[in-house]
C-alpha cells in the first residue's frame, strides 16, 4: 500500500497526522468519492464476506411400507414375534379384508393340534378360531375324547385371515393364500410340538399333504398320514358336519383313529 493511500485510511480512521520521513512529499488530498471507494476496497480486502448460507430443503415424507419376514426369518421366531408379525401380516390380498388376524388358541404345549381352514365371520371379529356353531360342536367332539380348549389341545388354521368371495359371503383359501401362511403355522407347530395332527376339513388336509386341492376328503380318511414326522389323520370339518349330520359317526371313527396314533406315538 502507498503512502498517500495510507494517510487516507488513517485520516478516516481519526489515527493521523501521518508521520513522514524528511523529504517525503505529502500526499495529495483525495476526493471524497475517491476517499470513500479507497475506504470500501480496504473494508472487502480486510473481511471478506461470507458465502450466503445454504438453506437445507428436507425431502417428502416417504411412508415406510411393512415387508413381510422372509420364511427363513419366521423359522427362528418365539410366540411374542410371530404373534405380532401375523397381526402386522400382508402377505397376500386377504390382509385388505381382515378386521383381526386369528393368530390360534389353546395351550401352547399341547398334545393335541387341531387345524382347520380358515376364520369365517365371527371368528374374524373376535380373533379367535371356531367361535360360532362350528366352534361349538368342535368343542363337543374334543370332549368326547377327553379334552376340552386350551387344555393340552391347540386349534389352529391353515391361514390367519378370513377368505371371501366378491359377495363377502366365506370361501376357501386359494392354493397361494395358504402357501403365503404356512409358515406361520409350521412355526406354531415347531413351538408346540404336539403329539398328534388333526386336520379339519379338505383343506387343511391339502394344505398339509401337498394334494390337489380336488382330493376329497374321504380318500384321505381311515389312514394315519405324516406330517413333519408327526402323526396326521383328517376328518370332516365341524362346519360340513353341521350341513351332513349323518357324517359325524364317520367323523368319531376319525377321532379314535387319532386317539389310536396318540397312543402309540
Amino acid at each position: 500500500m502507498n503512502a498517500g493511500r495510507s494517510a487516507v485510511f488513517l485520516d478516516e480512521m481519526g489515527i493521523g497526522p501521518l508521520w513522514r520521513r524528511r523529504g517525503m512529499p505529502l500526499a495529495e488530498p483525495a476526493a471524497p468519492v475517491a476517499v470513500a471507494a479507497a475506504a470500501a476496497a480496504a473494508a472487502a480486502e480486510a473481511e471478506p464476506v461470507p458465502a450466503p448460507a445454504t438453506i437445507a430443503v428436507a425431502e417428502p415424507f416417504a411412508p415406510v411400507v411393512p415387508e413381510a419376514p422372509p420364511a427363513d426369518d419366521v423359522a427362528g421366531m418365539d410366540w411374542m414375534r410371530l404373534k405380532s408379525t401375523v397381526a402386522g401380516c400382508v402377505k397376500c390380498g386377504l390382509c385388505n379384508g381382515r378386521t383381526k388376524t386369528v393368530f390360534g388358541v389353546g395351550d401352547e404345549k399341547a398334545k393335541w393340534l387341531f387345524i382347520g381352514e380358515g376364520p369365517g365371520r365371527n371368528e374374524d371379529l373376535s380373533g379367535e378360531p371356531f367361535v360360532g356353531p362350528a366352534g361349538k360342536l368342535l368343542d363337543n367332539m374334543l370332549r368326547a375324547i377327553g379334552l376340552k380348549r386350551g387344555e393340552n389341545a391347540y386349534i389352529a388354521n391353515i391361514v390367519k385371515c378370513r377368505p371371501t368371495d366378491d359377495t363377502g359371503r366365506d370361501r376357501p383359501p386359494t392354493p397361494e393364500e395358504a402357501a403365503a401362511c404356512l409358515p406361520y403355522l409350521q412355526r406354531q407347530i415347531a413351538l408346540i410340538q404336539p403329539t398328534v395332527l388333526v386336520a379339519l376339513g379338505k383343506t387343511a388336509a391339502v394344505s398339509l399333504l401337498e394334494l390337489g386341492h380336488d382330493t376329497p376328503v374321504s380318500s384321505l380318511r381311515g389312514t394315519v398320514h405324516r406330517y413333519a414326522g408327526l402323526p396326521l389323520v383328517v376328518t370332516y370339518h365341524p362346519a360340513y358336519l353341521l350341513r351332513n349330520m349323518a357324517d359325524k359317526r364317520k367323523a368319531w371313527a376319525d377321532l379314535c383313529l387319532a386317539t389310536s396314533a396318540y397312543a402309540s406315538a
